[in-house]
Formats: C-alpha cells, structure tokens, sequence
C-alpha cells in the first residue's frame, strides 16, 4: 500500500511537471475578447453602447491562451478618435489594421497578435448633448520687484468640451481650473493643473497645460501730446488737457523711449457717439517690446468750435 501511494505521488507530481512545461510553451491559437470601446467623440457618449466581440488569431504561451479562453469580463479600451471611421447612423467602424494597435489593450501583455479574424470591428456611439464653453485659469501672483508677466496665463486647450442633461449645460459658461498660487516670480513657469469638476456633467478634458510668461522690465516715463483723428477738414476740434504723462513698462532693457514713435489720440467718431463729450484717449504704433502703458488722464474733455459766419 505505501508503494502504491508513492507511487501515486510521483505520478502526480511528474504529471504536474509534464503540464506546467507544456503550458509554458508557446502555442497559436484563436482567441475572442469582448471589448468595450471607449473615445472622445465630439458630440458623442463616451463609451460604446454595447460591448462587441473581438476575435483573432495570436501566440502565446499556453497558460495565457487558456486564460483568455475562460474571460468572460469585458475589456475597456480607448481607441483614438482618428482610427473611427463613421458608419453611419451611430455607427464607428475601426479597420483590422487600426486595431492591430490596441492588441495589448485588447490581449493584455504577453500575447502576440497574427491575424485578427474580421476585416473591421463596428461599436455605436450614441448621440449626447454638448457644448463648448472656454476654459478660465484661476490663479493669483505676485513678482520680484522689475518683473512681470508678458502677457496673460496661456492654456491648451483653451476651450472644453461639456456634455450632459440640456437644462443643466445651458447653465455653464465657461469652466474652472483649479487653483494656481506663485509668489515673488521672476521666471516663467509652467505646468499641468486640474479643471474643477461640474457636477452632474462630463468634460472632454479633465486637466490642461498652462504657462505663464515673466519678464524683466524697466518703467520710462514720459510728457505726451493728446492728438485728434477722424475729423473733418471743417471742424475745429480741440482735446482738453493737450497733454499728459505717460508711464511705460519696457522689456528690459528698453531700446528706445516709446513716446518717440507712439501716438496717442482721441478719435472724433468716439466723440460724436459721446453724450457728455468725454473720451479715451487710444495708443498707436506702440512699440512690440512696451509690456504695458498708462496715461496719468486716460479721459479728456473735447470741444468742437464753431466759427463764426
């Protein structure tokens, strides 16, 4: 009896052996997973309305074959809005050569694709309510002393795409990033940060890039005539003060004073539209490196002069 069991034992164990070096040997075989594609379709849900079955011919070892053979889960994949091609009603066909692609999504690692068995594979995408609304940074900063930024905090991409119940995209404007804090900067910065989430809504975008541009500067001040533009040969037009001071922020080091190539006006169309005959004063051909610029009157009285018949 205990030659019998030792026996049995090694048996058993040999057998076990024999099959754990046969199933690690690789092996060709069919093999059908149930995918759920997943995209960003403008207008379009997010994911496939039903799960479609993929099958193909690949190489593995036997223990992934076998694996694959008893998965009955379905396989989440996303599949890049330029290997859809549309169908159709809500029909998006990805052909067998755009979806060699996602083998290893669709396989898993390991298991090497020969051959997918259909020519294309079709998932349907249903319609879904959306709009398109900018994206606004939130953010507060602050510099060291002769920097700035060079302009307004850029993002990419500017602009999101929302999607959901109709009465409640009809409430968003625009969307939220979360919040950015800098403190005594004086190098441009940049990176990625998170849009605020709007509850009951799905975004295109769940995060953007942003940059923002700082600067070093210098601040030139100088004494400016008021002139006038668009008036008639025969009217007698005349801007109260004349003159002002005018403060520039100049991309250090500034090249030339601004106020020699510059011009600042009040235009006589304004004027005419003007109830109380007040105006801004515009700036022309300011120069490309003038960061910014202020006039310390930016409002002046105008007076059209009749002449005496």
């Amino acid at each position: 009896m205990k030659r019998w069991t030792q026996f049995l034992l090694c048996f058993l164990l040999s057998g076990g052996i024999w099959l754990i070096h046969n199933l690690s040997q690789t092996y060709t075989g069919v093999v059908s997973v149930s995918v759920v594609a997943h995209s960003g379709l403008k207008g379009r849900a997010a994911s496939a309305a039903i799960a479609v079955p993929v099958s193909a011919r690949c190489s593995a070892t036997g223990f992934r074959l076998l694996r694959l053979g008893y998965q009955r889960r379905d396989v989440h994949v996303v599949i890049h809005e330029e290997d859809l091609v549309y169908a159709g009603d809500d029909l998006y066909t990805v052909p067998a050569a755009e979806m060699a692609k996602y083998s290893a999504d669709i396989f898993g690692e390991g298991v090497e694709l020969v051959t997918f068995l259909n020519q294309s594979y079709t998932f349907e995408f249903q319609p879904e309510n959306f709009k398109t609304v900018p994206v606004r940074p939130v953010y507060s900063v602050s510099y060291k002393p002769q920097y700035m930024a060079a302009g307004a905090m850029s993002l990419s991409p500017d602009s999101v795409t929302v999607y959901g119940d109709e009465d409640k995209l009809a409430l968003v404007d625009e969307v939220l990033t979360k919040s950015l804090n800098f403190n005594d900067l004086s190098r441009s910065v940049s990176g990625a940060v998170k849009l605020v989430p709007i509850n009951g809504l799905r975004m295109s975008d769940t995060d953007v890039s942003w940059s923002l541009n700082v600067v070093r500067y210098v601040e030139l001040h100088s004494d400016v005539s008021i002139g006038a533009r668009n008036v008639p040969a025969d009217v007698s037009f005349s801007v109260y003060p004349s003159r002002t001071m005018a403060s520039f922020k100049c991309l250090f080091p500034a090249k030339t004073d601004p106020s020699s190539v510059c011009e600042f006006y009040v235009d006589y169309d304004e004027f005419l539209q003007s109830e109380s005959g007040r105006c801004v004063a515009r700036a022309a051909n300011m120069p490309s490196y003038v960061l910014e610029w202020q006039l310390e009157q930016d409002i002046f009285d105008c007076m059209v002069r009749e002449d005496p018949e």
